[in-house]
């Protein structure tokens, strides 16, 4: 089928910012200053009132901000970081390269973020941080255990009120997202001058003089200015894809992944004990779909032997073998999301 429905569009999406894109893009070629400079602070400023921060640091990518922020919070070897078993497998990447112990926490029955009634009975005298996942766009909750707390914010840009970012929060600006840049990018986002400064100094292999071991983890200005191009219209596409979310949840019969009432729609899933012949039937009619999380965290090859599961995982494993995303994004036509309906109504 020509008319292929993709998860995201990328091509449409530049469509329609594409004069004003470009412009941006010459303007920071032209003035010679493509690493810092005004777009970056611009950017940080624009995405720290997004967050209802104080402060954000520009970074090289979301998985950078990952590491970068458990680093700043003082996570070191020997450490432990609870994070729960659903999630991209950078939030967990990240505390392996600390050379800490990610310690893996089920999610709640309804929706995959972490169950914090979970997280109290995994922390030792080891536990260093906490990181609750923000995931497709919907607020995990936060655990209240007076111990400094990371979010994952990476798909959760564009939510409203903006979602609670704990100590600390990172964000991707990774194309596919909601507010994406034409390559990688990301920030971290934080009310603590301190732990801004810290995360700045060691994104910047360590500050001016060095003083701590940094790495090479800044935001390029063109991607700033890319980025800031499509914060302009962040309002009206997560409108555009909540109205499409909404005529999904009604053809899917109760199977939609449960969201908050102000989610972004980062992704927009369904659960179902056929997802195998669901997504053949989305093949069929030239719909594409995605399975993001097919085994929980603690199950990836890297993780073997270097992670701590306090817990049976049983929510994670249920959810692992049922979720499945379908396309829900502000480029789709009204003849698409009727397309996309029809075979949720036919399998509901």
């Amino acid at each position: 089928m020509s008319d292929r429905i993709e998860l995201i569009d990328l091509c449409a999406r530049h469509a329609e910012v594409a004069s004003e894109v470009e412009l941006q893009v010459v303007e920071v070629l032209r003035s010679g200053r493509y690493v810092g400079g005004a777009p970056v602070a611009q950017l940080e400023a624009e995405m720290a009132a997004q967050m209802a921060c104080a402060h954000g640091v520009g970074v090289g990518s979301g998985t950078a901000g990952l590491f970068l922020g458990l680093q700043a919070l003082g996570v070191s070897p020997g450490d432990e970081v609870i994070l729960p078993a659903v999630s991209f497998f950078a939030t967990a990447g990240a505390v392996l390269q600390l050379g800490a112990t990610p310690v893996v926490v089920d999610v709640l029955p309804d929706r995959p973020l972490m169950d914090p009634d979970l997280v109290a009975a995994a922390v030792t005298d080891r536990t260093r941080a906490v990181v609750p996942v923000h995931l497709f766009g919907s607020a995990a909750a936060l655990p209240q255990l007076g111990l400094p707390v990371l979010v994952d914010a990476a798909q959760a840009v564009g939510a409203s009120p903006a979602v609670p970012v704990g100590d600390v929060a990172v964000v991707s600006f990774y194309p596919t997202k909601v507010l994406g840049g034409a390559g990688d990018g990301g920030m971290v986002v934080t009310s603590d001058e301190a732990l801004a400064t810290r995360v700045r100094c060691l994104a910047n292999h360590g500050g001016a003089r060095h003083e701590m071991p940094g790495i090479n983890s800044r935001l390029d200005a063109i991607q700033a200015a890319v980025v800031r191009v499509h914060m302009g219209r962040l309002e009206s596409r997560v409108a555009r894809r909540q109205a499409i979310a909404r005529h999904l949840d009604a053809a899917a019969g109760g199977r939609a992944v449960p969201r908050d009432s102000g989610s972004p729609v980062t992704v927009w899933a369904l659960r179902h004990s056929d997802r195998i012949g669901l997504a053949g039937a989305c093949e069929a009619a030239g719909i594409s779909t995605r399975v993001y999380y097919d085994q929980p965290l603690s199950e990836r090859p890297a993780m073997q032997g270097r992670c701590r599961v306090p817990a049976p995982l049983l929510q994670a494993e249920a959810f692992c073998q049922d979720v499945l995303a379908l396309p829900c994004h502000e480029a789709l036509t009204d003849e698409q999301v009727d397309r996309l309906t029809a075979v949720l109504e036919a399998w509901a």
